[in-house]
């Protein structure tokens, strides 16, 4: 699953735990972690229920296959491809840039807020964008977002309340400043 209703991105490198650009061995040794800690019989002998939930054979099974995706080169060559063009081609409302954007401070992570015109919100925290491989930069009042590999990318937004979605663009070279009130 690459879109989910309310979730923003789930890829094979989400479920490994890994960025898109890391190495065969650093994609191995997360898959080596994350198989052990999700597979049945670890689980179920860890837990008092006889039969591992639905929900943790599901995650198994997601890392099963994020790693036979992963581990062959051509396989994952093709899931970048179209991981990239359903980057691009999402269907978006509105494409927003990072000035664009208005910034909170949650203490644990900073979160990025776009407002719909229902009212509501297109929001991603710093903590998510970490899980893509995106990182969000606080430098005193200025912030940036840089990607895996210092190329434009975007990420897809839903809103909070209803169906519309926008694309962030991300370019690596663009610092906003904040509001030290939203500190």
């Amino acid at each position: 699953m690459l879109l989910g209703v309310k979730a923003i991105v789930e890829t094979h490198y989400n479920i490994l735990s890994v960025k898109e650009d890391a190495s065969y061995e650093e994609i191995r040794t997360s898959y080596r972690s994350a198989i052990l800690n999700s597979h049945p019989d670890k689980l179920q002998k860890t837990s008092e229920k006889s039969d591992p939930d639905q929900e943790s054979r599901e995650r198994f099974l997601k890392v099963q296959r994020a790693w036979e995706v992963l581990s062959n080169l051509r396989s994952r060559a093709v899931y970048d491809s179209e991981l990239r063009d359903l980057r691009q081609d999402a269907v978006a409302a509105d494409d927003v840039s990072l000035e664009d954007m208005m910034v909170g401070d949650s203490g644990d992570a900073l979160e990025l807020f776009y407002q719909c015109r229902c009212g509501d919100y297109f929001s991603v925290d710093s903590l998510e964008l970490g899980k893509m491989g995106y990182v969000l930069l606080r430098e005193g009042n200025k912030i940036s977002l840089q990607t895996p590999d210092a190329s434009p990318a975007s990420v897809v937004l839903p809103c909070g309340s209803c169906s519309l979605k926008v694309r962030l663009l991300i370019n690596s070279d663009i610092f906003i400043s904040i509001d030290d009130s939203l500190a």
